[in-house]
């Protein structure tokens, strides 16, 4: 692929409104999706809050997350057509892990499930 995929420069605060309101359209929260989101990167709330409110790239969110889930292997299964354990970019990786959790929570999954408790 010639240069970088259009998600990596893309803000994350440009898209984390979407990840919201995927979940509050079939019942979940906000405060549901800043779990998962926190969960699997590391951020605490006041770190979410800075990242989102600075517009950082998505490259950088994951460049600066204070540590990935260990349990991110656990996350397994297909995301716009896209099975998630075959992506073979590091950073596209990262994104479409982050895409499972929030469709598995729009999908009325679990949180101790979501979050491979």
């Amino acid at each position: 692929m010639a240069g970088k995929h259009r998600i990596f420069t893309t803000s994350f605060g440009s898209v984390y409104p979407l990840y919201v309101q995927k979940a509050v359209r079939k019942g979940r929260t906000q405060e549901e999706v800043d779990e998962i989101i926190t969960w699997l990167t590391g951020y605490d709330a006041a770190q979410l809050r800075r990242v989102i409110d600075t517009k950082v790239d998505f490259e950088t969110f994951f460049a600066e997350a204070p540590r990935l889930n260990p349990k991110v292997g656990l996350i397994t299964g297909v995301v716009c057509g896209i099975r998630v354990e075959e992506v073979e970019d590091p950073l596209m990786k990262k994104i479409r892990y982050l895409d499972k959790l929030v469709d598995e929570l729009a999908k009325g999954k679990k949180m101790t499930s979501i979050l491979r408790a």
